[in-house]
């Protein structure tokens, strides 16, 4: 049977059709408008960054066979990771790396982390530490890790996608000490393990919750894509890892904010909501190099405003947030890849860097710098007064 419209139905389906038309096109325009806001205090939301806890990765995520010229000019490189990595093993596989690392067999923790991925399917909810324990004995004969997992298909994307997360956060490197014959003078120790820090200054309380993947909504809605350390106004921040000031300055979203990016390039680390009148410390500009532990600023409420310098939020927190880089493709816009840090940071609380504070400047420093022979040729020179670094006890 045939359905006969007259005139004025068939015009009254076609404006309807073509209002669905526009609005689609419009709600499309505004989002990739959206998703393109450069360093928002609260990035826009990606598939990459919000995909929930998964098993072993897809192979679209990164190349697992010889790749043709054309692909490897394309994307051959890591487009997705979910970075689920409990603190518990964070804290048992660097203890392994630190107790193997002048052993002839040393069992690096991304490697364990890795092996740990493929074991649990990339969810470290099912973690045991006699995994860990089973794969120590595995590598007893002087296996590595790398050979045991030699025909796994997932380890190397683990391998890669942890080494861009924690890369730098682990190593040798030498730091002043307090001098055990004078209080009053300082001494440098060789030492080697955790070389990041948590951004809460020593002497300074905060808290937190898993806050990432929430929903936000000032000036349009999106997921919240960081890790919110909730504390005092005023509170010194400082630098988790070493890097160069690559943002700087006023956001409507993340208020006074910096964002560093790392010596290796691979993370970006975004600090946001910065104080009011006195957001940095003393020297922190666009484009300079800093050290992990370093004083970078000051934990305040800016943000969620379009009028400068101005107190648009709630309550007072540093927002922290690490974006992951493989490609500088993936740098701004909606291929964007940042992780959750609430474990992270959780597990940093064990490394804090020590401040005092100069009453006539009004500025915090550190207490004991950092030499690492990873930072720049500037920022690893010792000075002459300390000789050669004692061995760490």
């Amino acid at each position: 049977m045939k359905i006969k419209l007259d005139k004025k139905a068939s015009r009254a389906i076609f404006i309807s059709v073509c209002a669905v038309l526009l609005t689609l096109t419009l709600f499309l325009t505004a989002r990739v408008i959206r998703l393109a806001v450069n360093r928002a205090g609260e990035p826009a939301p990606t598939r990459e960054a919000v995909t929930a806890t998964a098993p072993a990765p897809a192979t679209t995520q990164t190349q697992t066979t010889q790749p043709t010229t054309e692909e490897t000019t394309k994307a051959a490189y890591i487009k997705w990771v979910s970075f689920d990595v409990s603190e518990s093993a964070l804290e048992d596989t660097l203890w392994l790396d630190i107790e193997t690392h002048t052993a002839e067999n040393h069992i690096s923790w991304i490697d364990s982390l890795s092996y740990l991925a493929c074991k649990n399917g990339g969810n470290f909810k099912k973690y045991k530490k006699r995994q860990l324990n089973e794969m120590y004995e595995m590598l007893s004969d002087g296996t590595t890790v790398d050979s045991l997992m030699a025909d796994n298909k997932y380890y190397t994307f683990y391998q890669k996608a942890y080494g861009a997360v924690l890369g730098g956060m682990v190593g040798e490197y030498k730091k002043e000490a307090p001098d055990p014959a004078d209080k009053t003078k300082k001494i440098l120790v060789e030492k080697y393990g955790l070389k990041a820090y948590n951004p809460i200054a020593e002497g300074f309380h905060f808290s937190h919750s898993d806050d990432f993947g929430n929903a936000r909504n000032f000036g349009y809605k999106r997921t919240h894509l960081g890790n919110d350390l909730v504390g005092s106004v005023g509170t010194p921040i400082v630098a988790v890892e070493g890097g160069t000031v690559e943002a700087f300055g006023w956001n409507r979203f993340g208020g006074w904010r910096l964002g560093i990016r790392s010596f290796d390039g691979k993370r970006s680390y975004y600090y946001a909501h910065l104080r009011r009148n006195h957001p940095y410390a003393k020297g922190i500009e666009l484009g300079c190099v800093v050290k992990a532990g370093q004083v970078i600023g000051y934990l305040g409420m800016t943000g969620y405003s379009n009028k400068e310098n101005y107190n648009g939020m709630n309550v007072p927190h540093l927002h922290i947030g690490m974006q992951l880089i493989f490609d500088e493709s993936q740098k701004e816009g909606i291929n964007q890849i940042w992780i959750d840090m609430y474990a992270l940071m959780e597990f940093l609380k064990r490394n804090k860097a020590s401040v005092e504070r100069n009453e006539e400047e009004k500025e915090y420093y550190r207490v004991y710098d950092i030499y690492d022979p990873a930072y720049p040729k500037e920022l690893r020179q010792i000075p002459p007064a300390y000789g050669k670094a004692a061995a760490e006890p």
